[in-house]
């Protein structure tokens, strides 16, 4: 089985990113794509993101009615600071059958050469890049990799912290949020301060 990861705070997760796990899920040959849900890093201020368990039950709620789409909460187990090449070992480990691939946007592309360990990721996964509107050029290394695949998914610029600062604005953004995602965020008050 062919696991695309797509990973986020999802602090809202949003109808953007929806819209790009959906699409991954039915035009590529990825069978499954998983919401890895990030969880807040403990030597960071906490600003304004929720809860791990409030964004993980938001996902939860988006993506009910995708059966092709799962939410994850594999990095909450792990120790912090999460390194992507960590957790992919990790889940290697755990699921031995399956195949890992990356999903990321092209803004995305062009940081992974500071990841750690980036070589071993490239050596031993896919990476499935969606386009972006302000990407820049492509780093020349990745330009033609034979493990990166550029998708023609829709260009979604719908941002998290767009709609916490419009909710903060008291705006109505229920349009980009899932049905019950938007409940939810309305019923607990999130974002308004």
């Amino acid at each position: 089985m062919k696991i695309g990861l797509y990973f986020g705070t999802f602090n809202p997760i949003h109808v953007g990113h929806l819209i790009i796990a959906n699409h991954m899920a039915e035009y590529s040959n990825l069978d499954q794509i998983w919401m890895v849900v990030t969880p807040h890093n403990p030597h960071k201020q906490k600003s304004t993101l929720l809860d791990d368990y409030h964004r993980l039950e938001m996902v939860h709620l988006a993506t009910k009615d995708y059966p092709k789409i799962k939410p994850s909460d594999i990095e909450f187990k792990l120790p912090q600071p999460n390194y992507t090449v960590n957790t992919l070992a990790y889940l290697q480990e755990k699921f031995p059958t399956y195949e890992f691939s990356l999903i990321m946007g092209e803004d995305n592309l062009n940081s992974l050469h500071k990841w750690k360990n980036y070589e071993v990721i490239l050596q031993n996964h896919e990476i499935y890049i969606y386009p972006r509107l302000k990407s820049g050029e492509v780093n020349e290394q990745f330009r033609n990799h034979s493990k990166i695949h550029q998708v023609d998914a829709p260009i979604i610029e719908v941002s998290s912290t767009f709609i916490r600062e419009s909710i903060k604005n008291g705006k109505n953004v229920r349009a980009l949020l899932p049905e019950h995602v938007w409940e939810f965020v309305d019923h607990n008050l999130f974002y308004k301060h």
